[in-house]
This record gives C-alpha cells, structure tokens and sequence, in this order.
C-alpha cells in the first residue's frame, strides 16, 4: 500500500512539472477564432521571471473586457485593464516571478477572439 501512494504521488508531482513547463512562452504563439459565449472567460497564462516581457495584440469581434493578473495570495494584482475593448496592443515587463494571465471576458453578446503573444528580448 505504501508503494501504491508513493507511486500516485511521484506521477502526481511529474504531472505538476509538466503543468508548470506548459506556461513558458519560448516562442510568438497566435491563436484565432477563440468563441467566447455571453459573459465568459478566456485567459492565456504564462511564467516570467522579473525583467521579462511580452508583447500582445488581440481584437475582437465585440467588445470585451481585458486585464493582465496574477495572484498573490487571496489578492488579484492587475497591472494592466481595459473595458469594453475590440482591440489592445502593448508590450508588459514582469517586475517580479509569477504566472502572469492575460484574461478577457465577453458581455451580454458574447465575441470572437483572435490574439498574439509573443516573448521579446530583455532590455
């Protein structure tokens, strides 16, 4: 039986890893066609060291609310945030190690959205 949940454990903590490695943005990513339903949620997520920056540009086909946030313990930090937006561009800096998430919520009508990211050099 120990063996059992020593086993569950070691493929649960390799799980972990791979989980983690999946928010790296080592290369531009683009994504389209992304259907949002009436009020619902979308979010990209990505680990940055301090010093790191992306860049990001998306539209959509109606308006949506967009932030940029990570966690901290039972806060949600959002150095960026734009309201009813159909389309946002810029670059984001990390000033500290975290899992940053680009989110976007649809309103009432719901959207489409198409997006990129892209890593970019340090200054």
């Amino acid at each position: 039986m120990i063996a059992l949940r020593t086993l569950i454990m070691l493929l649960a903590l390799t799980a972990l890893g791979c989980a983690a490695a999946t928010y790296r943005l080592d290369a531009p990513k683009t994504i389209s066609g992304v259907e949002l339903a009436p009020y619902a949620i979308h979010e990209e997520c990505v680990e940055l060291t301090a010093g790191e920056r992306i860049d990001y540009f998306f539209t959509a086909k109606a308006p949506v609310d967009f932030n940029i946030h990570f966690h901290d313990a039972n806060a949600v930090v959002m150095p960026i945030s734009s309201e009813q937006t159909m389309r946002e561009s810029g670059d984001f800096t990390a000033d500290r190690q975290h899992i940053y998430c680009l989110m976007w919520e649809a309103g009432a009508q719901g959207s489409v959205l198409d997006y990129r990211l892209r890593p970019l050099p340090r200054p």
